[in-house]
């Protein structure tokens, strides 16, 4: 069990690992090794609330599949185990940004004096503008 929360846990039997060959430089080792590492998960199976999911949706973008199957890549080190263990980190701060329920904003109204501050500012840059339009008088 992986624990994402204090009261959120997935079962590692749910993830999907597949190593492949990674791409980019790296000599023989690159052709010869299986390094990368591709994790699927099927969130449907995760059982995470719905305003979670819609979270997830947007944060993981195409990372998501049609089916709601989270596929994440690591190839960043030469070892097949710091790859996987890579992965899963990533699946699992996914799933924990996708848990943090956003703050509700709430409306304010500006301060008393804050409202006289602006009108003020806005009085005085008004008539800066208008002495500027004045046209000079000749005696």
């Amino acid at each position: 069990m992986i624990r994402i929360t204090d009261s959120f846990v997935i079962d590692e039997n749910d993830i999907d690992e597949s190593f492949i060959r990674a791409s980019g430089p790296g000599g023989q080792n690159v052709n010869k090794v299986s390094t990368a590492v591709e994790l699927r998960y099927d969130v449907k199976r995760a059982g995470l609330p719905e305003d979670a999911l819609e979270r997830l949706t947007k944060l993981a973008g195409h990372l998501l599949t049609q089916d709601k199957v989270l596929v994440i890549q690591a190839q960043e080190f030469r070892l097949q185990s710091r790859n996987r263990d890579a992965a899963q980190e990533r699946l699992v701060q996914l799933l924990r940004k996708c848990l943090i329920r956003p703050k509700k904003r709430r409306a304010t109204k500006p301060t008393y004096s804050s409202t006289l501050r602006r009108l003020e500012s806005k009085q005085k840059h008004s008539k800066t503008k208008h002495l500027r339009r004045a046209k000079p008088q000749l005696d």
